[in-house]
């Protein structure tokens, strides 16, 4: 005979509002069980509270995390989406040891492989899943290893850094053969991947070359007993990149296919139909320069990224970048010691994309700074003829005024064409 529910002993009033205190409730929740059942009369938390405390613990695992700007490198923004990357590849190899950190995973290969994204990826997979991480590029450790011997008012000694990297549950090494070459760097080097050998803890370790480290520590990355090595140099080359948001997943899923386009004759509808027209003759033939200009949520961003991915999908290389953070992101790589892809490379992926989208220009305060950074790019080009889009909410004269001498080059006719949405808010 199956033993009844017993009745919750709470109020029926409180047993209808099964929320907690973010949606109007208490915070908790009792639930029906059976009269043995050992949780029978006890308050559960409910889903919010939850969702709380994984977002508290993932806020916290970022900051001990070390990994900066470095957060928006994820699996999905590598290549292709992760429901298509081969079961042998660099990437899915990288997920499975994120999925199961086991031994050690040495990522080699030339600047610009994609070392330091699949790195970062998996770290960001490790604290998705409420796992700790320390991501620390090498030569930024030294630094601070030398700094600890004579620490600040409150700040840890040598031995305590030390420790916290040598016993970091998983550590990440970014750039382990770009330190500079004395015999202390390469000793202090040695003494942490020893003790990581010796301990087989997990770790991952990214380099250009083996050749280029000192013997002893190439020989612990060469053991295959303990982990893998992974050759990046002959993986097909990174043909997507962004920065502000629009992975490769968001991409594929703005396209021509679901962008409305309304049935109605007024002027506003004929706008958004015209500019649809033309943003699809640019991606078949992507030549010269598209500028989109319209109020924010007209669609402009939508029309770029399905642009963006008939231009990726027939081969072409794409960088898409939100203004506003790829200027964040050029301020923060240009700093000295700065983690992640250096200033130059980053700002030559940007100016020599097979097709540049920056979107979103005029969201942001320009300073003098951030004019000549446009600039700089916006006119090589044009000089160089590579088809770019811009998308600005900025309109006519507005724009001109803000950024003459982007303007001057964008709005040129014999680049390209502007296409001005007159609509308001588009939906999909």
């Amino acid at each position: 005979m199956t033993t009844p529910l017993a009745p919750s002993p709470a109020p029926a009033d409180e047993l209808a509002a099964d929320t907690c205190a973010i949606c109007g409730g208490a915070g908790f929740v009792r639930r029906a069980r059976v009269l043995d059942d050992p949780r029978f009369g006890r308050a559960d938390p409910c889903a919010c509270v939850l969702r709380e405390a994984t977002e508290v613990r993932r806020s916290r695992l970022e900051r001990i995390s070390n990994l900066g700007a470095l957060t928006r490198f994820t699996f999905a923004a590598f290549n292709t989406p992760p429901d298509q990357v081969a079961p042998d590849s660099s990437a899915a190899v990288a997920q499975r040891f994120a999925y199961k950190p086991d031994g050690w995973l040495v990522l080699t290969g030339p600047s610009g492989g994609g070392k330091t994204h699949l790195a970062a990826a998996i770290a960001n997979e490790r604290i998705a899943n409420g796992e700790p991480v320390l991501f620390m590029v090498v030569p930024d450790l030294l630094d601070g290893l030398r700094a600890s011997y004579s620490p600040a008012e409150g700040e840890p000694g040598f031995d305590d850094v030390f420790e916290q990297v040598r016993s970091a549950p998983l550590l990440i090494l970014d750039d382990i053969d770009a330190a500079a070459p004395s015999d202390w760097a390469r000793e202090k080097l040695f003494q942490l991947v020893n003790a990581r050998y010796n301990a087989s803890l997990p770790t991952v370790f990214t380099c250009t070359a083996l050749t280029a480290l000192d013997e002893r520590v190439a020989t612990r990355l060469r053991d295959g007993s303990l982990g893998r090595l992974l050759d990046l140099s002959q993986a097909p080359r990174e043909r997507y990149r962004q920065i502000g948001g629009m992975t490769r997943t968001r991409l594929d899923e703005l396209g021509f296919h679901n962008f409305h386009t309304p049935t109605s004759r007024d002027d506003e509808a004929e706008s958004l139909r015209s500019a649809f027209q033309s943003v699809k003759r640019f991606a078949q033939t992507p030549e010269g320069w598209l500028v989109l200009q319209g109020t924010n949520g007209c669609g402009k961003t939508h029309l770029a990224a399905a642009a963006a991915g008939e231009v990726l999908r027939a081969g072409t290389d794409v960088f898409f970048a939100v203004v506003p953070d790829l200027l964040d992101h050029l301020r923060a790589s240009f700093a000295p010691g700065a983690a992640g892809t250096g200033y130059d490379e980053r700002f030559d992926q940007v100016r020599n994309a097979g097709l540049l989208v920056l979107d979103d220009l005029g969201a942001q305060t320009s300073s003098p700074w951030a004019l000549e950074k446009l600039f700089q790019i916006t006119n090589y080009r044009a000089s160089t003829r590579l088809p770019t889009i811009i998308t600005t909410d900025l309109k006519g004269g507005r724009f001109r005024e803000a950024y003459p001498r982007v303007a001057v080059r964008a709005l040129d006719p014999r680049m390209g064409h502007a296409v001005t949405i007159t609509a308001g808010a588009h939906r999909l």
